[in-house]
């Protein structure tokens, strides 16, 4: 018996290899072409060094801390409503939620919105995001986007069959560079970039990763080129809530004009601080979000029932008390304010030179005063911040995200002296992160 055990295992060892080896052979190829040169992703691979390294993570914008108790309620009461919250619900959005979100957004952007015709409940505003370019960028359309842009807009314009074109923010000259404010979209420059393949042309306001939040007059001489070349406007707006020294969110959809050519992207998660819920929206005229739904509903089809009433619950609470020291989007920003200037005091501590964001939850530091001596061999023909992030968590416990992630190729290497940090975090991790750089800082000054 123990012979025919012993064949019996060589066989099924030899059934592997050529099972392996006959996978391994095949010509046929399997990939979409569509995947090819869009299978790289900045968030998959620092949060994975992250990890390694057991670092300090300033990196994800996530926050590390609960949402408010009045929306866990909301999810916990959901929860447990019975059998309507554990089945599916209307696919284009939970009624109760896009009711309410029509409600609150009407007033905002001074156009009564119909609940069941513009608004459009997403898996997050990645998937609202993805539905707008595969619904609405056709092939060989040419989609203009500002830099900085959160990393997902190009691959989903390629995904879709169209061209990316970009124009980047770039700091005023001649001035000292301290606030996100500072950073200007060139008028001339962007209606230089409009052919009559452009289709599209998307901002995201507050910006990630510069926290830039465009003023009034930027935003229309935006729509003024948007209505002159009869093009639409894909604006993502999921930090809309957090913005800070006196800097005032506008919705491009609320100017003259603009509300029958814009695609509003927003995000639950990001109002209320719960991101894992992923429940993000897209709002705009009913004759552009219909060819969003069908996208939607051959692909998704649905999302989470208990978690849009949840966040339904919330928008609810914040129509009441819009305005009010009680309102979750007074509060927020005003916690934030105090971990903004934390962390940046952090930053200057040790001779860094922080851009202050007028919104959103990130800080981007110039480095270029840093000199570093990078022993990774394998890094060296990569961009200067991504070696400086690489090396900063793997010597120094500290994960952060290079800024040139956000730009294209072409402009890349302009912006690579900067990193971003998120500083939506508990205080205990801002100190854990205060507590790294001082004594790196303490290294550098003994040698």
């Amino acid at each position: 018996m123990g012979i025919l055990n012993h064949l019996a295992a060589q066989l099924a060892l030899i059934r592997k290899i050529s099972i392996r080896n006959h996978q391994t052979t095949m010509s046929r190829r399997i990939h979409a072409r569509r995947t090819e040169g869009v299978d790289k992703n900045v968030w998959v691979e620092f949060t994975q060094l992250a990890a390694e390294y057991k670092a300090v993570n300033l990196g994800q914008g996530f926050p590390d801390f609960s949402p408010p108790q009045f929306i866990t309620e909301a999810f916990c009461k959901a929860v447990s409503g019975g059998p309507p919250m554990h089945q599916y619900t209307r696919a284009f959005g939970h009624p109760a939620l896009v009711q309410s979100l029509a409600k609150f957004f009407s007033r905002i952007v001074g156009h009564d919105i119909d609940p069941f015709e513009d608004i459009l409940v997403t898996v997050g505003a990645y998937q609202a995001l993805f539905c707008a370019f595969q619904a609405l960028i056709d092939e060989g359309d040419e989609v203009i986007i500002v830099e900085p842009f959160f990393d997902c807009y190009q691959p989903m314009v390629v995904m879709a069959g169209g061209k990316a074109v970009y124009v980047p923010l770039r700091p005023k000259e001649g001035t000292a560079v301290l606030s996100s404010g500072d950073w200007v979209l060139s008028a001339e420059e962007l209606a230089s970039k409009i052919t009559p393949h452009t289709k599209a042309i998307v901002i995201n306001t507050p910006n990630n990763p510069l926290g830039k939040v465009y003023k009034r007059e930027e935003l229309q001489m935006i729509a003024d080129l948007c209505i002159k070349h009869d093009l639409l406007c894909f604006s993502d707006e999921v930090y809309e809530w957090l913005t800070y020294d006196g800097a005032k969110h506008v919705k491009i959809a609320s100017l003259p004009g603009m509300w029958e050519r814009t695609v509003t992207i927003g995000s639950g998660g990001k109002t209320f601080s719960a991101t894992g819920w992923k429940v993000g929206w897209a709002m705009g005229s009913g004759h552009i979000l219909k060819y969003m739904k069908t996208i939607h509903q051959n692909s998704i089809y649905h999302c989470a029932t208990a978690a849009q009433e949840a966040v339904a619950q919330g928008f609810e609470r914040e129509h009441e008390l819009f305005g009010t020291p009680q309102s979750y989007f007074q509060q927020l920003p005003a916690m934030l304010h105090h971990r903004r200037e934390k962390l940046a005091s952090s930053l200057k501590g040790v001779g860094l030179q922080p851009i202050m964001p007028e919104g959103g939850y990130f800080m981007i530091t110039d480095i270029s005063s840093i000199a570093v001596d990078f022993k990774d061999s394998d890094t060296k023909d990569e961009n200067y911040d991504f070696r400086f992030v690489k090396w900063l968590i793997k010597e120094k416990g500290l994960a952060t995200i290079p800024v040139s992630a956000f730009y294209s190729p072409e402009h890349s290497k302009e912006f690579d002296k900067y990193i971003r940090f998120c500083f939506v975090k508990e205080n205990s991790t801002l100190d854990a992160a205060e507590e790294i750089l001082k004594k790196w800082s303490q290294n550098e000054s003994s040698h």
